[in-house]
Parts: structure tokens; C-alpha cells; sequence
């Protein structure tokens, strides 16, 4: 995740203010849990893949507990309880004051159209650090993504009910060419409700959204996206009122803000290098894991076909901390074993390779270069780089765990 809002601030304190200690490393990977994969609404990008009905096999309470037992002793600072639809899940409020107690931050990942005055005051009982409500356009558009007409309306009825009991609330939105005009409305939005945190996310092929792939936004969407967001950001910060802006699944967001600095707060230039350098861009398989509602562990989110065990079998501290797997071996490397142009590039040290998602997901190869990358071969320094050559499918050793109790729907 990067935290657009936490390096703005930085450049526009004053330069005693940037040399304060960093914060400290984590001590636990941050563990985003799909624990119901039931969902009341289907979706275009879900990875997912969710449906309105249940799925055999997921964890029980009493199994989610012993995770969380195991998390905790593991280090994991933050848990961010997601789904499908997380409120649909029968023990989720349990679960979550569970965690609460227990020291984790929560977060809680929602569609929105669920959260009502019937239940607004047990979720604020629970006292979820965050919660993030899925937004993919204003109302024709996002009613159109989400397949419900309607689903706009009930969201937004959600955030509201969110902010006025006094929880942190914040705008989550998947970027594709389809709804890249939305954007601009959508902050406006943010502006007029008292909205907290906005969250972009770049299209990651999974799930749902790798059958849209199709649709993901071109590339001078995304840098016209990212120009609007940093252009945003910076006058609030200026103006003493910022927002909370972060974006995900595209880390080369880190290297665009610098280009972006270079051009128009030039003296800014070398610190934000540096903390960018700090901050070292892709933590997929370090710092950012997932669980699915199986029980299954991957390297992220969007990994959900590549499955490196599971908790019933094992701990996922013993999982996590296993570097026999070749991906993970390769993920927890300080210098990934990175190809194409993403080996070349001349911000690595910025970005860690990027999404290694897409480059499997479209060639097969997680090492491959990232095909979201949107940054230019002569922006990144590869312009004198030999003619492609075809990428070789990678092989897993060992057969790929498939969750054979997952019904696709």
C-alpha cells in the first residue's frame, strides 16, 4: 500500500521535521482474512470470484480463534476482516471484538449495502479501527460494476452511517477505463461527505477481474488518475486539511510521485527518494499475506490460484516463515529474481518489481517484467535494452494446491 498523504506531509514540513526516525519496521506481516466468501452482490472485478450463496469448507469460530491465537503470538499487527461480504458472515462482530481485545487493528472491508440503523450501533460497539466501503463510480456506474441497481444509494448509506457514529471511514475504488471518469466526482464526493481515507486500487488480474482484464485502464489513464490524486492531495496539505490518500496493486505509483515532485517541488526531489528507498515498494509475501475463507494461505490477495498451505494443516506462522516454496523463497529475497525490464529498471530499489500478480497471471512466469507498470522504458532508464524475448513459463516443483472444496461460480 502506499501512503500518497504520509509523503506529501513529509515535503511540505519543514526540513527538521524530515529527518525524524522513521517508523519501525513491522513486526508481522499485515493479514488481510477473507472469512466468508458469500457475497450479496457479484461483482465485475471481484477476486473473489464471490455469489449469494454458501461455500462449503470455510472456518468455523472456533478455528478462526485459534488463528488469531497463532497470529497474535506470530506478530501480526493488523487484521483487515474481509469476504465476500464480511457482514454476512453470522459471527463477524464476535469475531472482530475478539480481535479488538486481543490488541490487533481491524479494519473491516465492505460493500456498504449492509451496514444500516439496524446494526450501525453494534459496529460501532466493536470498534473497528477502519472501515472501508467500495465505491466504483457514482451511482449509474457503480450500480453497472456492482450488478444491482440500487447499490450506490445503499453504500453511500453506509459511509454516512459510519462517519456519524464517529468511525473512520474511507472510499475504496478499483480504477479501469470504464470508470476512470468517475474519479474526479468521486473525490467531490469524498469533499461534500466528510470522508476520511480514499484508497485507489489499480486493476490486478484475479478472480473476476482477470476474465475483465480486457477493461483495466490504459496507461495514460492511470498516470492522468495519479496526477489528479497527487495534484489533490498536495493542495489540502498545503491548504492544513488533508485526507487520507493511499493506492494499491500498482507500485509504481512510488516512482510516478517522484517524477511528479521532480517536476513541480524539484529542492523535494532527494528526500522523497529516500524515503521511497525506506519504504522499498512491493511487500507481497513479507508484509502482506492473506487467508482465505478456506483457510488457505497466499502471498497476497490477488494469489488466490497460488496456495502455499493451509492453517487447519499447519500454523500460518510455520507457513509464512517457509521459504521452501520457490515463490515465497523468491518473494523474501532482498533482490527478487526479476526479469524483463522490471530487472533493469531504474527504480527497483523504489518498487520492489511491482505486481508479480499480473506478470504470472499473463505469461506464467511470476518473475516476468509487470505489465501494469505505466511507466515508460525511457522514464525507468531500459531503452537500450535488447529486443524482447519470449518469456518461459515458470514450473512450481511441487503441484499447486487447489482448494478442491472452492465451487467456482
Amino acid at each position: 500500500m502506499f501512503r500518497l498523504t504520509r509523503y506529501l506531509e513529509r515535503l511540505a514540513s519543514p526540513d527538521e521535521a524530515m529527518t525524524r526516525p522513521q517508523v519501525a519496521a513491522p513486526t508481522g506481516p499485515v493479514v488481510i482474512w477473507n472469512l466468508i466468501r458469500r457475497c450479496n452482490l457479484t461483482c465485475k472485478h471481484c477476486y473473489a470470484t464471490s455469489a449469494d450463496r454458501d461455500f462449503a469448507g470455510e472456518l468455523d469460530h472456533g478455528e478462526a480463534l485459534r488463528v488469531m491465537d497463532d497470529l497474535k503470538n506470530f506478530g501480526v499487527p493488523v487484521l483487515i476482516l474481509s469476504g465476500g461480504e464480511p457482514l454476512m458472515r453470522p459471527d463477524i462482530f464476535e469475531l472482530s471484538a475478539h480481535a479488538k481485545a486481543m490488541g490487533f487493528y481491524v479494519g473491516l472491508s465492505s460493500n456498504g449495502t449492509l451496514i444500516s440503523e439496524d446494526n450501525i450501533d453494534v459496529i460501532a460497539a466493536v470498534g473497528y479501527d477502519y472501515v472501508g466501503i467500495s465505491l466504483d463510480g457514482l451511482r449509474e456506474v457503480h450500480d453497472r460494476f456492482r450488478r444491482k441497481q440500487g447499490a450506490f444509494d445503499a453504500a453511500l448509506h453506509g459511509v454516512r452511517l459510519c462517519r456519524d457514529a464517529g468511525i473512520k471511514v474511507g472510499l475504496r475504488f478499483t480504477l479501469t477505463r470504464d470508470n476512470a471518469d468517475d474519479l474526479p466526482g468521486l473525490l467531490a464526493l469524498m469533499e461534500r461527505e466528510g470522508i476520511d481515507k480514499f484508497y485507489l486500487s489499480h486493476l490486478n488480474y484475479a478472480g473476476r477481474g482477470n476474465r475483465n482484464r480486457a477493461a483495466d485502464v490504459q496507461h495514460r489513464m492511470t498516470r492522468a488518475a495519479m496526477n489528479l490524486l497527487f495534484e489533490t492531495c498536495w493542495q489540502q496539505v498545503v491548504a492544513g486539511t488533508p485526507k487520507e490518500f493511499v493506492t494499491g496493486n500498482n507500485d509504481a505509483d512510488g516512482p510516478y510521485l517522484l517524477q511528479w515532485v521532480k517536476q513541480h517541488l524539484p529542492d523535494k526531489a532527494p528526500v522523497l527518494e529516500a524515503m521511497l528507498r525506506r519504504w522499498g515498494g512491493n511487500a507481497s509475501g513479507v508484509n502482506i499475506a492473506n487467508i482465505d475463507n478456506l483457510g488457505n494461505v497466499h502471498p497476497d490477495t490477488m494469489w488466490w490460484d497460488y496456495t502455499l498451505g493451509n492453517v487447519r494443516e499447519r500454523p500460518f506462522s510455520a507457513i509464512w516463515a517457509d521459504t521452501s516454496d520457490p515463490l515465497m523463497a523468491g518473494l523474501k529475497q532482498k533482490h527478487r529474481p526479476l526479469q524483463g525490464r522490471c530487472a533493469d529498471c531504474r527504480y527497483l530499489t523504489l518498487c520492489g518489481g511491482n505486481s508479480r500478480t499480473r506478470a504470472w497471471q499473463l505469461t506464467g512466469n511470476p518473475w516476468a517484467e509487470d505489465p501494469g507498470c505505466y511507466l515508460s522504458d525511457a522514464e525507468i532508464g531500459v531503452t537500450d535494452m535488447p529486443a524482447r524475448v519470449a518469456v518461459t513459463p515458470w514450473r512450481r516443483p511441487r503441484k499447486i494446491a487447489v482448494p478442491v472444496a472452492v465451487e467456482r461460480p
